[in-house]
């Protein structure tokens, strides 16, 4: 049975700690959501109002995922003995290192995992 004050406790509040199991398994629940409402989301017809509810359902989920991985990794680092703000440094490195590979320009010509940027590796 959902025991529903330790389910919020657990996903948002920033108070507490949390073991390495349980911050994986708890970690692959939001992942989970955003992916099946994207799977639903990709099989409703492009342009109706299902797809939009399916974005829309997405997009929520993304916003309370985010926080909900925040609040794990706060208790996750405070079972280090850590304090919350080194969750939310890693978040800052987090989008930080995805803004910087945004920026590197790719090799030119072919390297060893492939010929041409954007396309599959040839055997």
């Amino acid at each position: 049975m959902l025991d529903r004050p330790r389910f919020l406790w657990l996903f948002f509040s920033l108070s507490g700690r949390v073991n390495p199991s349980a911050y994986v398994l708890a970690g692959l629940l939001p992942l989970l959501v955003q992916l099946f409402l994207l799977y639903q989301f990709s099989r409703a017809p492009q342009g109706t109002a299902a797809s939009q509810y399916w974005a829309l359902a997405w997009w929520i989920a993304v916003v309370v995922s985010t926080w909900s991985t925040f609040a794990l990794t706060a208790k996750r680092f405070h079972d280090f003995g850590k304090p919350t703000y080194y969750a939310l440094i890693s978040l800052i490195v987090g989008a930080i290192l995805l803004v910087i590979l945004a920026f590197f320009k790719s090799d030119p010509g072919p390297n060893r995992y492939g010929k041409h940027t954007n396309a599959p590796a040839e055997s």
